[in-house]
């Protein structure tokens, strides 16, 4: 795109998402950092995220990891979804702990796309492992940069 490099348009395709991102707002998620094919959502485990157990609900770990997979797969300004992930849960997250997913291009062709997340305890105690498949929609971009 001219004018912009690539990291300022990463950048402002993360400021355009998160305008209109409900599901990060709703848990207070935070994107740390961004950059074509990468980036890094944070979001702090509340009392109203944990289970019966005690422990933070699986679904909302996983949550975080798509986060972070669709900021990283959308950062090209080329509208991305995800066509599909798995996820392993290794540890439990606790109330307090801040958990930051790190997502990272594995792959991009086309008009597919791998990327492996891995999430992280403040204490560097990796949570879960994910992997996204992603599907771009080319010649949509994600935010007009006119």
């Amino acid at each position: 795109m001219p004018g912009f490099t690539s990291q300022q348009i990463a950048e402002r395709v993360r400021d355009s998402m998160l305008t209109d991102d409900r599901a990060a707002r709703l848990m207070g998620m935070r994107i740390v950092a961004v950059a074509p094919g990468c980036a890094v959502a944070e979001m702090v485990v509340r009392d109203d995220m944990l289970n019966g157990h005690d422990l933070c609900q699986g679904g909302f770990v996983t949550t975080l990891a798509d986060t972070a997979f669709a900021y990283a797969c959308n950062a090209y300004n080329e509208l991305t979804v995800a066509s599909g992930f798995t996820v392993d849960l290794i540890a439990p997250g606790r109330a307090g702990d801040v958990l930051t997913a790190t997502c990272e291009e594995v792959s991009r062709s086309g008009r597919t796309g791998v990327y492996d997340v891995t999430v992280h305890n403040q204490r560097g105690d990796r949570i879960a492992v994910f992997r996204g498949r992603s599907y771009t929609a080319k010649g949509r971009p994600v935010v007009d940069l006119g």
